[in-house]
């Protein structure tokens, strides 16, 4: 099952709608009133990217934890998932009312879209 989680480093494969829907976020402000407060939820997934750096949460049923910084419009990210270390990616991130989207490297890879609660 660990190879379906891809993007934030916690994605399940399926269809996506398409961009254009999506605005794209390109500062770390706009980015963190998107998400400060709220949970990142997905089926199986609940994280928290909170403003200090810091990503929390659970992934299907194992802990999940990392850091993240803006980079050049980008969201760049290290996490552990159930004591696997996923790397170092940097995302394109898009935005659509309560929900936002994570495109793994730099918007060239694939992408996990979540609630925000």
């Amino acid at each position: 099952m660990r190879g379906l989680f891809l993007a934030l480093g916690l994605t399940l494969a399926q269809a996506t709608p398409a961009l254009a829907e999506f605005a794209t976020v390109t500062d770390r402000d706009t980015f963190i009133r998107l998400v400060n407060g709220k949970v990142l939820t997905r089926p199986l997934v609940k994280l928290r990217v909170a403003p200090d750096g810091s990503i929390a949460g659970k992934g299907a049923g194992w802990d999940v934890n990392g850091a993240w910084t803006w980079k050049n419009g980008y969201f760049c990210r290290d996490l552990i998932w159930g004591g696997d270390d996923l790397g170092y990616n940097c995302q394109r991130v898009l935005a659509n009312g309560n929900q936002i989207r994570f495109v793994a490297d730099q918007g060239q890879g694939d992408s996990a879209d979540f609630r925000l609660r």
